[in-house]
């Protein structure tokens, strides 16, 4: 499946970053606006290639943006290495991973997520501390428009998008109605920028079967098949160096132990520097196995991002 994602990546390269190198680095007028966010050394604005998503895209925490991660311009690769920490009232989630933006126009991107059960493990019978792991690869493609340069048009950036992954638990998930230990989800983003209004707003719809992000499988006895589930972000640019926001992520029931749809967080962005960001944001992730644990699941998300 590696090598299948490499050979995507390869020829969407080919295709894509050729023409976008060819057309050289001309300057352009931005509006009155630029000067809320300075340009960094490498082209790009502080905070507009977003920051990991615990899935490793580019976005915000738990969305995808049509952001090319990085702070590579057309002419340029950039990459971003994170990792994040998101302690819950009963579990504990944790992330980490990287990613490569090409050209500001293709994204490959890799996460290790984990999912530790803590004592609600002991309470179904597989132990403390029991630990639901997955990897997610990641492609990204910006199809048109242009976060920063549009802004005398409506016209979004646009990106479409794919995500495999592969859980560690094969026999567990299984046990609890899963229909599979590995799958795709397939997105497609829309992402605005208004810098006169120091505000983004983005759009993105999944095709997923994924149970509880992936980490309890994919598909189940109440449905196996894809659907097609919303995902919103609202940001407002404080100032040039902190992004603060929310998020909306809505989630399919597969299985019978599921019972909420709905995750959603409040967060702060701040760039240290054009290399350092750090985001924080309260998240409300619902009911997760609700038999074993039946209450919200809330709590902190810390995040590290290290790039250029």
């Amino acid at each position: 499946m590696r090598n299948l994602l490499a050979g995507i990546a390869a020829g969407l390269l080919l295709s894509l970053a050729g023409p976008a190198a060819a057309q050289g680095s001309g300057s352009v007028r931005l509006p009155a606006a630029d000067s809320f966010i300075p340009a960094t050394t490498s082209g790009r604005l502080l905070l507009t290639g977003g920051v990991s998503m615990f899935e490793g895209a580019s976005g915000g925490g738990l969305v995808p943006w049509a952001t090319i991660g990085g702070y590579g311009t057309r002419d340029e690769i950039g990459a971003t290495a994170f990792g994040t920490f998101i302690p819950l009232r009963d579990y504990r989630a944790t992330s980490y991973g990287a990613l490569v933006g090409f050209y500001n126009r293709v994204e490959l991107s890799y996460a290790r997520a984990e999912f530790n059960t803590q004592r609600v493990g002991g309470d179904l019978g597989l132990g403390n501390n029991f630990t639901f792991g997955q990897d997610v690869f990641g492609v990204k493609v910006r199809l048109f428009g242009d976060l920063v340069l549009d802004q005398d048009t409506l016209l979004p950036q646009v990106a479409i998008g794919a995500q495999y992954r592969e859980n560690n638990r094969g026999e567990v998930v299984r046990a609890v109605g899963a229909r599979r230990d590995s799958d795709w989800d397939f997105y497609v983003s829309a992402t605005k920028l208004f810098l006169d209004q120091s505000l983004l707003v983005n759009g993105t719809l999944r095709a997923t079967r994924a149970n509880e992000f992936g980490f309890l499988g994919f598909g189940g006895s109440r449905n196996d098949d894809y659907q097609i589930m919303p995902e919103v972000s609202v940001a407002y640019l404080v100032n040039r160096n902190l992004a603060v926001g929310a998020e909306y992520r809505r989630r399919p029931l597969n299985l019978d132990v599921s019972t909420s749809r709905d995750a959603f967080d409040i967060f702060a962005a701040y760039a240290l520097s054009k290399n350092v960001s750090v985001t924080l944001a309260y998240v409300d992730l619902g009911e997760i196995v609700a038999a074993a644990a039946p209450r919200s699941q809330r709590g902190a998300y810390i995040s590290l991002n290290i790039g250029f």
